[in-house]
């Protein structure tokens, strides 16, 4: 590994981006040289300024620092770093296999390619979480900058029209974003429940297009990605058919269908109608009325995702939301999420949070005794989430509001509107 290389190329592709892209292109490069020469070291720096600003700086408001326990920071940063590292690779899969849409080239690598010196101007920026409050500005305009860079260097690595090139990197960036928060949401919940990464490893690997591979652990949660990354390479294959084909229909399937692996299925999963999720909030529980009733099923690129809110008061104050939500084409997340949360709890002067299993069901619940407000929630069958927040006589009946909900009902619907490929 040439660290001066590496720094050589930060410095072009940031400050001489129109004329460092023809060389980035040109370039010959493999998957496991792409990442061993450049992207092992530039994605590590996000895990690790979070770890500094979390573990040993902290956060701070109203005259009270809160630090992160070195060990679960610790355990916060590798994992980060790992499920970052699969999703980029997830993400140069999508961004090679929508470049026939744009007029553009397939090509594992070259997308890679993309997708990895583009997102070196948030990777860098990233070091400024660290900084009070400006910090996240700092992240944001690397975003930007990120988003730019991308459009400047898709006509050369993937070979599309330049005229194309801004629908092209605004669809990428958009998948993007999506799996930057799914992979934020499993270390969330991850992390809530104090997981330490560890146990025997066991080998197995990714492979490109162009038959380089990396080598990961096939039974942990990294191992699973790398089996949605090869599912997603499939489907790219069948999306590259339909779009010969000239289809539409065939087309958006075969975008749902690559879209879905992405998300952790092996099959299609198409969420419940609104109608269906707002049945499941009652007009009245735990001594308090529905005074509001919002339900809504959205689909954009293929995923799919239903929610139902109602709003419950008492006229004394209280006013709780009771959400519950059908997770749908992020079904194959929420079971990894589910399956890999042991119990834990922290105490502190004013109140609590745990996390823990009881019949199968992850449970999450906090309790402010300052603002006497809280939240409760369950994951169902690894798919629907039912939580109740907001102020209240106490936990318990935030707990009656949830349990309110006919649970078993809904789990039993876990299977409904799911096909296999």
């Amino acid at each position: 590994m040439d660290f001066g290389k590496i720094v050589a190329r930060v410095k072009a592709i940031l400050t001489t981006p129109k004329t460092e892209w023809p060389v980035v292109a040109a370039e010959p490069a493999t998957t496991q040289s792409l990442y061993t020469g450049y992207i092992f070291i530039l994605a590590a720096l996000p895990a690790i300024a979070r770890f500094i600003k979390d573990s040993l700086f902290g956060s701070g408001a109203f005259g009270v620092t809160v630090r992160i326990p070195v060990g679960a920071g610790l355990g916060a940063m590798v994992l980060s770093y790992v499920l970052s590292l699969v999703m980029l690779y997830l993400l140069a899969l999508i961004v090679s296999a929508l470049a026939p849409s744009f007029g553009g080239q397939k090509s594992t690598v070259q997308a890679l390619k993309a997708v990895a010196y583009a997102w070196t101007a948030y990777w860098v920026a990233s070091i400024a979480v660290i900084l009070p409050w400006i910090g996240w500005l700092i992240c944001i305009a690397g975003l930007v900058y990120a988003i730019y860079l991308l459009f400047l260097g898709l006509p050369h690595t993937m070979k599309c029209p330049e005229e194309k090139a801004g629908g092209y990197a605004a669809v990428s960036v958009i998948i993007g974003v999506v799996l930057s928060l799914i992979v934020g949401a499993i270390v969330g919940a991850i992390f809530l429940s104090g997981i330490m990464v560890g146990g025997a490893m066991h080998t197995a690997t990714i492979t490109s297009s162009d038959g380089s591979t990396v080598t990961v652990d096939k039974d942990s949660a990294l191992g699973k990605l790398a089996a949605m990354g090869e599912r997603a390479d499939q489907a790219s294959k069948e999306l590259e058919a339909a779009q010969k084909s000239g289809d539409a229909t065939a087309q958006q399937a075969a975008m749902g269908k690559m879209m879905g692996a992405a998300m952790g299925n092996d099959s299609n999963v198409q969420s419940l109608s609104a109608d269906q999720v707002k049945t499941f909030l009652p007009d009245s529980v735990a001594g308090l009325k529905r005074e509001s009733l919002s339900a809504e099923r959205s689909n954009t690129m293929g995923m799919q995702v239903t929610t139902a809110r109602g709003q419950y008061g008492d006229g004394n104050g209280h006013n709780v939301e009771l959400e519950v939500g059908d997770t749908g084409s992020m079904k194959g997340m929420m079971a990894m999420a589910s399956a890999m949360a042991p119990e834990s709890e922290q105490q502190t002067d004013h109140g609590y949070q745990k996390t823990y299993t009881q019949n199968n069901r992850l449970i999450h619940e906090a309790w402010d005794n300052t603002s006497k407000s809280g939240e409760y929630g369950v994951i169902v069958g690894q798919r629907f989430s039912v939580k109740a927040s907001g102020p209240a006589d106490s936990i318990d009946q935030l707990k009656g509001l949830v349990n309110g909900v006919d649970l078993d009902k809904l789990e039993s619907l876990k299977n409904e509107g799911v096909t296999k490929h």
